[in-house]
């Protein structure tokens, strides 16, 4: 699993696109929604993990350096993204079929440890997809002449 000193390659603002509709849709037990987003992207498995992993390692990597000594529950909070990040790499290997449940456990993860109540969720998402969406265009931007990047709302 990538830590802070290993950085990520990219998502490309599509693929950041797709896979927060899907969480978000999910998260507001749109099915209908969330089943069109996941068959429109066959690999929406991979995005989902791609994208939990833009979540999960910021929260659970062990802190830079000048941040003083590491403690023991850090070294356990590391371990815990790693080993959440690995399963759901594995999962998303079984199939396209594996989306929802990847979704429903990043949203889980998301409200466990970056909101203060399962009701800013939907706000917590909305913050992720911007700066998911954001460093994807900054990664890729757009040519000239192409269409402007626009969210879904679900």
């Amino acid at each position: 699993m990538p830590t802070t000193s290993m950085p990520l390659a990219p998502m490309t603002p599509h693929a950041a696109i797709s896979a927060f509709n899907h969480l978000r849709a999910v998260q507001a037990d749109d099915i209908e929604a969330a089943r069109e987003f996941a068959g429109a992207e066959p690999q929406m498995p991979e995005l989902l993990v791609d994208a939990a992993t833009r979540i999960v390692v910021p929260v659970t990597a062990l802190p830079d350096a000048g941040a003083g000594e590491p403690s023991k529950d850090t070294f356990a909070l590391e371990a815990l993204g790693r080993v959440f990040i690995t399963s759901l790499r594995i999962w998303a290997q079984t199939g396209p079929n594996t989306a929802q449940g990847i979704t429903r456990a990043v949203i889980d993860f998301a409200a466990q440890f970056l909101t203060e109540d399962y009701e800013n969720v939907t706000d917590t998402l909305r913050q992720l997809e911007a700066v998911g969406v954001g460093q994807a265009l900054d990664a890729h931007p757009a040519s000239a002449g192409s269409p402007p990047v626009r969210l879904t709302i679900a």
